[in-house]
């Protein structure tokens, strides 16, 4: 039996949420971002059935949890707003009720995951649409939060690098009732609950779509305001102004926009005005570095108010909408942006618009709701089955204080393959969401002979723009990012995490591959650290991707460890994406003592802990302790067995 150590390890670990049995913040790539894959093999691009929503819902909501699971939020059906929400969880295909809005219900309304996994819906059209809540997913509860100073729908909301979310334009009053189109934009902050206004964009418009471009900018493009527009915005978070791009080729609203991996916006379909055969099939690519927009291949289907969704492969799945006659579409196509092309994949069971497609963990994608031709709100949904994600471990997160001296955080991997690997390492503190958080981490990175590599205070100090094209930058300006491409051939590399002036605090380590398209992977990873008691233990997170349960070992190194100070007696616990316990191991010959042997890679000291489970895709939490809360110097690590 071989092992295959974490492809990557990530983070966002809150010790008091997960000593809570709540659900840690792991950030994945896997688009809570960037989903980045390598394409299996296998049968793919087909539509299967699964559970249906508890309420028939249309111009609703859809989130991807930090969980794994998709809350719904709001939406029309029945003569009425919807106000309850709903959670699918992958595992189960099953959705049960996820909490009733504190105002009411609405629809056409945003949702925005944030940086500590709550999720944020605004505005909208019910009794009253300047409203904001909140829903946490670890309480199952919505809370009102600050009020927009604008009451707006047919809007776009946009979580940008710092943490914010950027509202812009839309309507002042629910339909049918007529309204002005707005020209204002508005900024939430997690950190007061408050919304300010911000720059106000050149054109009033609404029903637009809304980018965040690699370069940390805000693309808004067409829409309406009695007029189909083509002018398109930039807006730079800044300055908080916005200034004059390219014109789209073709004027239009109710179309999808897409970041692709190659950094051009993809818009696609949706309506030109003049009636319902003004539905438009063409298609355009904005390049950020031109400022300019160029027609690319035209959907085989004109269509309006379908999704587009970023799949694993970099292709685009556009499905469903509305065709020339007003009639609900059931096939769908795929975008290939090598040739720029467009080609038919495998229809929906049931045609539907203005229904939501969420992009899973396992890279197929969750198509809820909607409406069919006779505009009837739909309860039914569907999973698309493109190439599917070998199973594997996608994430490892540590979180532990960084204190001085040797009692630093410090993180090691293995480039394994044949071809350099291009990853990205970030130190996270001031953004982390409790108290004791690390103010000002820095960031070193290491090769196997000890040669510093890169080295890094605050993020936008160096590197700036290459950080910022990860789509996944830090939040907070104090925290350090390297971004480097680095020799395989089982090469080996540190991560060092410090405070300024030897500031103290808790800190996260984590790093992302950003290529896995190459003949080489991350692998051997682990993180060693001091462990303290109570909130100030080692907490690791880890996430199985794929569609099939993947055999781990996690162990808790510590008194072989050829260190002063190692922990002399860890424990370790292995906790569930909702907090449960799943396994708890002392030293590793009292269970399964077979087992992890035949892992061939057992600790090699009777007092080290260790873990054997098979584990479903989802998030799972490793907690290293020591026994009677001694303190010491321990490691923790996560393998995925073939």
């Amino acid at each position: 039996m071989s092992a295959k150590i974490l492809h990557f390890f990530s983070a966002g670990l809150s010790a008091a949420l997960v000593l809570a049995r709540r659900v840690a913040f792991p950030l994945l790539l896997l688009n809570v971002g960037m989903m980045l894959a390598q394409p299996g093999s296998g049968d793919s691009g087909f539509f299967n059935n699964t559970g249906s929503l508890g309420t028939a819902r249309t111009s609703h909501t859809a989130t991807l949890l930090l969980n794994g699971k998709v809350l719904v939020a709001g939406g029309f059906g029945g003569g009425l707003s919807a106000d309850i929400a709903e959670l699918y969880d992958p595992a189960s295909g099953i959705w049960t009720a996820g909490g009733s809005f504190a105002t009411g219900g609405r629809y056409g309304h945003t949702a925005t995951l944030l940086p500590n996994g709550n999720v944020l819906v605004a505005g909208g059209s019910n009794h009253d649409f300047t409203s904001a809540e909140l829903y946490n997913p670890a309480t199952g509860t919505w809370t009102v939060t600050g009020r927009l100073g604008s009451g707006r729908h047919g809007t776009t909301a946009t979580l940008l690098p710092n943490g914010k979310v950027l509202v812009a334009g839309g309507r002042d009053e629910s339909p049918p009732f007529g309204g002005n189109w707005l020209v204002s934009a508005e900024l939430y902050d997690p950190a007061t609950g408050t919304w300010t206004a911000t720059g106000s964009l050149a054109s009033a418009r609404g029903y637009h779509v809304a980018t965040l471009l690699a370069n940390g900018k805000v693309l808004v493009a067409g829409g309406y305001n009695g007029n189909y527009l083509a002018s398109a915005e930039l807006y730079d978070p800044a300055s908080g102004s916005w200034s004059a791009t390219g014109n789209l080729v073709t004027a239009r609203d109710g179309g999808t926009a897409t970041l692709l991996p190659n950094d051009k916006v993809l818009v696609a379909g949706g309506f030109g005005g003049g009636g319902f055969s003004d539905v438009l099939g063409s298609a355009e690519l904005y390049d950020a570095a031109s400022g300019s927009w160029t027609a690319t291949d035209s959907l085989e289907t004109a269509r309006q108010v379908h999704t587009a969704t970023l799949l694993p492969n970099g292709q685009v799945l556009v499905a469903g909408g509305f065709d020339t006659s007003n009639s609900s579409i059931a096939n769908a196509e795929l975008y290939d942006a090598t040739s720029g092309s467009w080609t038919a994949t495998g229809s929906l069971a049931t045609g539907r618009a203005n229904h939501t497609a969420t992009l899973l963990p396992d890279g197929q994608v969750l198509v809820a709701g909607g409406e069919d031709g006779g505009i009837a709100a739909l309860a039914s949904a569907e999973l698309y089955i493109g190439q599917p994600i070998p199973t594997g471990l996608g994430n490892i997160s540590t979180r532990l204080r960084v204190g001085t001296g040797d009692n630093v955080l410090i993180g090691g991997f293995i480039v394994t393959g044949t071809q350099a690997k291009k990853v990205i390492v970030r130190a996270i503190g001031p953004s982390l969401p409790f108290s004791g958080a690390l103010a000002d981490p820095v960031l070193e990175m290491r090769d196997s002979g000890g040669a510093l590599i890169a080295t890094n205070d605050n993020w936008r100090s160096s590197q700036e723009a290459e950080i910022i094209a990860t789509t996944v930058p830090p939040s907070n300006d104090l925290e350090s990012a390297i971004v480097a491409t680095l020799p395989a051939n089982n090469s080996a590399y540190t991560a060092i995490v410090r405070g300024v002036n030897d500031g103290t605090g808790i800190v996260v380590v984590e790093a992302y591959d950003l290529d896995r398209t190459v003949d080489s992977k991350l692998a051997n990873i682990s993180t060693r650290g001091l462990v303290q008691s109570g909130d100030d233990v080692m907490i690791g997170g880890l996430i199985v991707v794929g569609q099939a349960p993947l055999r781990v070992l996690v162990r808790a190194i510590g008194p072989s460890l050829p260190v002063p100070g190692a922990l002399g007696n860890p424990t370790l616990e292995l906790h569930d994406g909702n907090g449960g316990l799943i396994a708890a191991n002392d030293n590793w010959r009292s269970d399964q003592e077979a087992e992890i042997i035949a892992t061939t890679i057992p600790p090699s000291n009777d007092l080290e802990s260790a873990i054997v489970r098979d584990l479903t895709p989802g998030n799972y939490t490793a907690i290293v302790r020591g026994v009677s809360n001694t303190t010491g110097v321990a490691l923790v690590e996560a393998y995925g067995l073939n």
